[in-house]
């Protein structure tokens, strides 16, 4: 009787990881563990959450596991042959075109491991949050666990961490000096006006919410940088606030307003029927023509191409938009 090769696969994946926990409980191997599937030779050895791995030390079949990670394997002129998405949502507006090509393996929550395994990775890159599967990923090639605390360590952070397992500390350096001086040419540009300018930044929560963020959002930490200024209910160390109601409109008032979409067609009509409302028309900054809508999958970003592409809006409504 023939077997269908799809079936056939499955089942051999099932046989793998079944031989990876039975060998796992025998050995009584604890979560601190050297990685399965080892290079024997040209390899670097890591430490990282879950213990030491040696790892390529030129990998060609890079698979990422967080869009974070994607983003910054990207930017250190690694493209990842594979990586894990938001199904349900469009790339980030920042990947898309740098990310062609690569391959999808599920839902950042819960990756195909079957098609991890089919398409024979060299290495496999993800955060803490899956480390209740880091056995059965490292069975199938040298896998690196990141820490990824609730709630996230901010950007730089998780791009220095990256930088020191990929060991690109040239490349790392390089890219945060260009960073540097991209934020000093903003400064320069706006003058002593950014110590006054209040940047109100808000998002849509459920379709139907309204959600100001603060000093810890991603994107805050690019205009702590620059020396912008918050409104008073935006700052303090925390990632977002709660929800506004209409009559609470007046709290996210400043001089401009960054409100983050995602292109949703209920969040669309949402924003529709807010335009129309009294107490939105008689905000200062709805007055002066300065709400801006961008894209919420840049400013939410924990990457540094994120960040870049947050500079990119600032230089467009702050600097080059009357």
């Amino acid at each position: 009787m023939k077997i269908p090769l799809r079936q056939l696969t499955y089942l051999l994946l099932l046989g793998v990881l079944t031989f990876t926990l039975a060998s796992a409980c025998s050995l009584n191997i604890k979560h601190s563990v050297t990685s399965s599937k080892q290079p024997t030779e040209n390899c670097r050895k890591v430490q990282h959450e879950m213990g030491e791995t040696c790892i390529p030390l030129n990998p060609q079949r890079v698979i990422t596991l967080w869009t974070t990670i994607l983003g910054n394997t990207l930017a250190l002129d690694i493209k990842p042959f594979a990586s894990t998405y938001i199904t349900s949502e469009p790339l980030p507006e920042y990947l898309r075109g740098q990310a062609d090509g690569v391959e999808s393996v599920g839902n950042f929550t819960e990756p195909n491991l079957e098609k991890i395994l089919l398409f024979k990775p060299d290495l496999i890159l993800a955060n803490s949050r899956l480390q209740n599967i880091y056995q059965q990923l490292s069975y199938i090639a040298p896998t690196v666990i990141m820490k990824f605390p609730a709630p996230p360590p901010p950007w730089k952070q998780q791009f220095t961490q990256l930088v020191n397992v990929l060991d690109r500390e040239e490349a790392g350096k390089r890219l945060m000096s260009e960073y540097d001086q991209r934020i000093e040419k903003l400064k320069e540009a706006l003058g002593d006006r950014r110590h006054k300018l209040q940047i109100s930044v808000v998002g849509m929560y459920e379709d139907t919410k309204i959600v100001p963020y603060g000093e810890r959002y991603p994107a805050s930490t690019v205009l702590k940088d620059i020396g912008l200024q918050r409104p008073s209910g935006q700052r303090g160390d925390f990632y977002y606030a709660n929800s506004i109601s209409e009559e609470q409109l007046s709290n996210i008032d400043a001089d401009v307003l960054f409100f983050l979409i995602r292109g949703e067609k209920g969040a669309n009509e949402f924003l529709e029927k807010l335009q129309q409302k009294p107490l939105w028309r008689q905000l200062k900054v709805v007055q002066k023509n300065q709400v801006y809508f961008v894209d919420g999958g840049n400013w939410g970003g924990f990457d540094i191409l994120a960040m870049n592409a947050v500079i990119d809006d600032l230089f467009k409504y702050l600097v080059n938009t009357p």
